[in-house]
C-alpha cells in the first residue's frame, strides 16, 4: 500500500531556498543533486512513511506526531494522517531546529 506525499507550501520554499543557497555557494550541478536526493528521500515515504525517527527537539517536549528523515546534513520533517505524508519542514539540521520547529510546526 503506497501513501499519497506531498509538500507544504512551507516546505516547497525550502526546497527552493535550499537549491537557490547551493547554486550560489557551489554549482548549479550540485545544487541539483541535493534537490534531486532530497525530492528521493521524500518520494520513497509513499512506500515506508514510519521509516523516520521522532526529531529530539520535539520529542523532548512530549510531541510524537512528526518524524524525521535526512539526507547529508538536511532533515525532511514530515507527519503522516491517515494515508498521506505531508512534509512540512525540509532545513539543514545544523540550524536551531528547536526554534525553528517551534515557529514553523508549533506556532498554528
Amino acid at each position: 500500500m503506497r501513501f499519497d506525499v506531498r509538500f507544504t507550501v512551507g516546505a516547497e520554499r525550502d526546497l527552493e531556498e535550499i537549491h537557490d543557497y547551493i547554486a550560489h555557494a557551489d554549482s548549479a550541478a550540485s545544487a541539483d543533486h541535493v534537490l534531486e536526493q532530497l525530492q528521493k528521500l521524500c518520494s520513497d515515504l509513499a512506500s515506508f512513511p514510519l521509516r523516520g525517527s521522532h526529531p529530539p527537539a520535539l520529542a523532548a517536549i512530549g510531541i510524537r506526531d512528526f518524524r524525521q528523515v535526512a539526507f547529508k546534513a538536511y532533515l525532511a520533517v514530515y507527519r503522516v494522517v491517515d494515508r498521506t505524508v505531508f512534509i512540512h519542514l525540509v532545513a539543514d539540521g545544523r540550524r536551531d531546529m528547536q526554534a525553528l520547529l517551534a515557529r514553523r510546526l508549533l506556532a498554528g
